[in-house]
């Protein structure tokens, strides 16, 4: 069932308030909210995640990915995007970092 175009309209608006608010909030305490270009090298490029993120599903879907490793890079592409948290270390990655820190 399709939402109407009123509730769309006022999701909008609301979303505009929310990024004035926490706009006016940032000028208070002192920082700028437009973000500077310097900020953009720290920041992941979402573009390049969520690309990752489809070609992650059509390999699942096409049975080339497991389970269980599909879980985990989800969960590391969500996090590299700001979704959520990062997922628990595999054994084989903390194997791997105590070999490299040994060398």
């Amino acid at each position: 069932m399709a939402s109407s175009p009123q509730s769309y309209q006022k999701r909008q608006r609301e979303l505009r308030k929310k990024e004035k608010k926490a706009e006016k909030q940032a000028i208070r305490h002192g920082k700028s909210a437009a973000k500077d270009e310097n900020d953009d090298d720290d920041a992941p490029d979402e573009d390049a995640l969520l690309e990752e993120f489809r070609i992650l599903n059509e390999s699942f879907a096409a049975g080339d990915v497991i389970q269980d490793d599909f879980d985990y890079r989800k969960a590391d592409l969500f996090h590299k995007m700001g979704l959520g948290e990062a997922p628990e270390p595999r054994e084989e990655d903390a194997e791997k970092e105590a070999a490299e820190s040994t060398d």
